[in-house]
Formats: C-alpha cells, structure tokens, sequence
C-alpha cells in the first residue's frame, strides 16, 4: 500500500511539473544597449569597464506598418505625432544612469527612469520621467519629468525593420549619444556624463 501512496505521490507531482505552461515567445524582445558597449562582458573581456548607462527596451518590427500618422488610426501607423510614445513596446523603456548627468541644460541625478517620446516630423521630445515599472506611456505623468529636451529627426537611406537603441561617444569623451532608429528615422540625444 505504501508503493502505491508513493507511486501515486510521484506521478502527481511530476505531472503538475508539465501543467505549467510557458508564455509564448514576445512579438517585441527585450533588449538592452549600454555604455560603453561592451560593459555587459566586463566579467570575461578584458580590459571593458563597468557600464556608465543602460537602457532595456522592447523592439517592436515594422510589419509592413507606417510608424507615424498624422490621426489616431491604428491601421495607418503605429503611433501618431504630438502624442506621446513608450519609445518601444510593452514595459516602458528604462534609462539608468550609473552616474551623474548632464541632459540637456539640467542635472540628472544617477538613477532608473523611464524614457517617453513625443515624436513630430521634425524633432523627437524625449522626457525623461522619474516613473518607473509601468506599462507603455499609459502612466506617463508629465509633472514627473525630470527633463524634457528636443532632437532633430534625420531620415536615412536603410531602414531598420526592428526598434534599436545604441549608445556611443562620437569624440571618445565623456559625451554619450544616445542613437535611436526605426524604419528611416534616427534621432540623437546627447548625455554628459559628470
């Protein structure tokens, strides 16, 4: 009888094992970009330095989508100008700073934010946020702004299917663009780090 107990034990808790069940895999990966690039493999790389900044967003493809409209259409764009924007997909897209910085023409204390963009046909306004861990732009409060500061659009000639961020310093200073492209549009947002 005691076999059996066992057995029976056994076979239920090998088969509550198989009841849970994955989700399925993300439309739109996390993803990560630091600075400098390589600071995620500090631990085996010699000579890479600890990061200064990262930031984990989700990429979003294109799917044969426009990006922008002028209307709040979900058919003819992903996003509409002069609304804000999650500058991804799914979480919102976190900005941590392992230092002091300078964005824009104010301090930004070392710390996690929450990155949102208010994207036009010229500029990008990004608002970095003191919000964190929420979903999309739908918590966005402006008055959480820890800055607010506007970029020039540029287009260019390859287009990217999938939402990427990187970081680099274009003169190896302590001035880190932060370069955010999609289908034609790139965008640069300058951050000094103290």
């Amino acid at each position: 009888m005691k076999k059996y107990i066992l057995l029976l034990a056994v076979v239920l808790s090998t088969s509550s094992l198989f009841a849970q069940d994955f989700s399925p895999v993300d439309k739109s990966p996390l993803d990560a970009s630091f600075f400098p690039a390589d600071a995620a493999k500090r631990a085996f790389r010699k000579g890479v330095t600890e990061p200064k900044i990262r930031v984990l967003y989700s990429r979003p493809s294109l799917n044969d989508r426009n990006i922008f409209t002028t209307e709040d259409k979900k058919k003819d764009g992903i996003t509409v100008y002069g609304k804000s924007w999650r500058l991804g997909a799914n979480e919102s897209t976190e900005l941590l700073l392992m230092q002091d910085a300078m964005i824009g023409d104010k301090l930004v204390k070392a710390g996690r934010y929450s990155i949102v963009v208010t994207p036009t046909e010229k500029e990008w306004t990004f608002h970095i946020n003191s919000e964190n861990d929420g979903w999309g732009n739908y918590s966005h409060k402006p008055e959480l702004d820890v800055v607010t500061v506007s970029v020039p659009v540029t287009m260019n000639d390859k287009s990217l299917e999938q939402l990427s961020i990187t970081m680099y310093s274009p003169n190896k200073d302590n001035t880190v663009h932060l370069k955010t492209g999609w289908g034609k549009y790139r965008t640069e947002l300058p951050i000094v780090l103290r």
